[in-house]
């Protein structure tokens, strides 16, 4: 497998009110760098696996909506325990979803994996991975 891998980040607010996650059920910020990584069997004629800079465009274009925001507060949340985990899952739809509209170019249609990864520090990171 070929893969290419872009990064960004962003800077949420939110709460997880639940007892098992201590300190944390409070409101608390988070900054994560999120990398996501698009995987291919096959190169093109000139050698991509994916445009980088489209595969960047839209990892930028998925997390704005949630940068600089309290995930508690937005609709799309409602309900939810927005753990890495979750988060990770979240995002990966929204790629996918545009992978699958083309977003990529020619280079949509060979991306037969993907995986997003969010750090929540030096030492702790979680990530959602899978077949498209």
């Amino acid at each position: 497998m070929f893969a290419i891998e872009v990064r960004d980040h962003i800077m949420i607010a939110h709460s997880l009110p639940r007892p098992v996650f201590g300190p944390a059920q409070g409101m608390h910020g988070a900054t994560f760098i999120v990398d996501a990584a698009f995987f291919t069997a096959e190169l093109d004629e000139d050698g991509l696996a994916v445009d980088i800079g489209l595969a960047t465009d839209i990892l930028s274009e998925v997390l704005k909506p949630l940068n600089y925001g309290n995930l508690d507060t937005m609709e799309i949340f409602a309900g939810k325990v927005t753990t890495t985990e979750f988060l990770a899952k979240h995002i990966f739809d929204s790629l996918a979803e545009r992978i699958r509209a083309g977003r990529l170019g020619d280079g949509s249609g060979r991306i037969r994996r993907l995986r997003v990864m969010l750090h929540e520090s030096h030492t702790a990171r979680g990530w959602y991975e899978a077949d498209l």
